[in-house]
């Protein structure tokens, strides 16, 4: 049985009545818009419409090259629902015009804004129901789970994972990427109504804020480094070989608009760096090297491992950051940072728990973790606060985690003497 507390009192969220099945949109499936004048008829009725817009896009993750939008849907009342190709347009720019000082509806926020700022979208306002039902405490925070819990429906999400480069697109998804707008507004609605009751609306209003002030993550360095399995490498020439094989995939990938892991997955890789082979055959041989594309491509792929052995430009194997070591490591290394770190999440979790909201929603890990790796000196609370401001915590976060952190940091609690291990004795 789901809940969620409002006021002190627990609410069960799954005594309603039978789920209703939500098969069709209430006003049929939309034909996709692909022509300037279909465009330009779109921008007008939204701009036309009223009140919120619920927005969503679907992506072709796992078949096409990067995490392009391959469909934008836009639900306001008034306008009806509108399901978009950004790919037929250069951009979206006339419809971000046309909802401009419009408040968005989207779920799960951090997915869909980097892929619709790439066509031209950004909102001036945002309503996260994903968020929001963190905040709100309730169990299960996806779309069609919190759909069930506060309005009674069951929305279908057996198209979430498909190609949705595909042209035409079936009318199934359709179907599907219409129902996924059209139950935002109501839904926003019983969200505001929990976050009210609870008087959480002002973290709500603070965290949506931060997402459109955050803007698009910048590109990551190095990218190459996070190929899965690289951790495994022990000299530089091998790591010089993840770095071309890598670079080589995405380079064809993007000509191709392929995903890079449908040329070759990461073990490939990993493979090909630790065996560095010479020859066709016994790069075919490795796991990982099957398949018509690694047999087309493996003159390019010997290629880039050719580039690795005669590079006068091999990464280091380690490279230095200010990111803290894992909190595993930290009795060996900094034992009174270790003892911060013991001290202060479980008085996290106790906030969290008086809140009910998630832990990680009230302060992200990693600034914990930095704050306590390294604390700033002298540990107060104004200190405290300046610490997270710069780390990028929000002012209601701060309020609610700075008094706990300055004790936890400045009158940590001891840890327990370590077991001895087996066949030892204690001193």
């Amino acid at each position: 049985m789901t809940s969620v507390v409002i006021d002190g009192v627990r609410v069960e969220l799954d005594d309603l009545p039978e789920l209703v099945e939500l098969t069709m949109p209430r006003d049929g499936i939309p034909e996709v818009v692909s022509t300037p004048a279909e465009l330009r008829r779109c921008a007008a009725a939204l701009a036309a419409g009223h009140g919120p817009a619920g927005v969503d896009t679907e992506r072709a993750s796992g078949f096409r090259y990067g995490q392009r939008a391959m469909l934008v849907q836009i639900r306001r009342e008034g306008a009806g629902t509108w399901l978009i190709d950004p790919e037929a347009f250069e951009n979206l720019g006339i419809i971000n015009d046309a909802l401009s000082g419009v408040e968005w509806i989207l779920h799960a926020a951090s997915q869909d804004l980097p892929c619709l700022a790439g066509v031209g979208m950004w909102p001036d306002k945002l309503f996260d129901t994903e968020l929001a039902a963190r905040l709100a405490g309730l169990p299960r925070v996806g779309l069609g789970a919190v759909v069930e819990s506060l309005l009674g429906y069951h929305l279908a999400k057996e198209h979430s994972a498909a190609d949705w480069s595909k042209r035409p697109l079936p009318e199934p998804w359709l179907r599907y990427a219409a129902l996924d707008v059209e139950v935002l507004a109501e839904l926003e609605e019983e969200l505001l109504a929990l976050l009210e009751a609870d008087g959480k609306l002002d973290y709500a209003a603070q965290e949506f804020q931060h997402l459109i002030d955050a803007g698009v993550p910048a590109p990551r360095v190095d990218p190459w480094r996070r190929t899965s399995g690289s951790h495994t490498i022990r000299n530089r020439v091998q790591l010089a070989a993840v770095r071309e094989l890598w670079q080589t995939r995405e380079k064809l990938a993007e000509l191709r608009d392929i995903a890079p892991t449908r040329l070759i997955p990461d073990t490939a890789i990993i493979a090909a760096a630790k065996g560095m082979p010479t020859t066709v055959p016994a790069l075919l041989g490795l796991p990982g090297f099957h398949g018509r594309a690694a047999k087309r491509d493996a003159p390019k792929w010997l290629h880039a491992l050719h580039m690795a052995k005669n590079s006068t430009d091999l990464p280091p194997l380690q490279v230095s950051n200010n990111t803290p070591p894992p909190p595993r490591v930290w009795a060996e290394r900094d034992l009174e940072a270790a003892e911060r770190y013991a001290t202060a999440r479980p008085r996290l979790a106790a906030i969290s728990d008086e809140l009910h909201i998630p832990a990680e929603n009230i302060l992200t890990p990693d600034f914990l973790r930095r704050i306590c790796w390294r604390p700033p000196s002298p540990i107060t609370e104004e200190t405290v606060t300046a610490a997270l401001t710069g780390l990028g915590a929000r002012r209601w976060q701060i309020e609610k985690t700075a008094p706990m952190l300055v004790q936890s940091l400045a009158n940590p609690d001891p840890l327990p003497p370590k077991e001895p291990r087996g066949g030892e004795t204690a001193a």
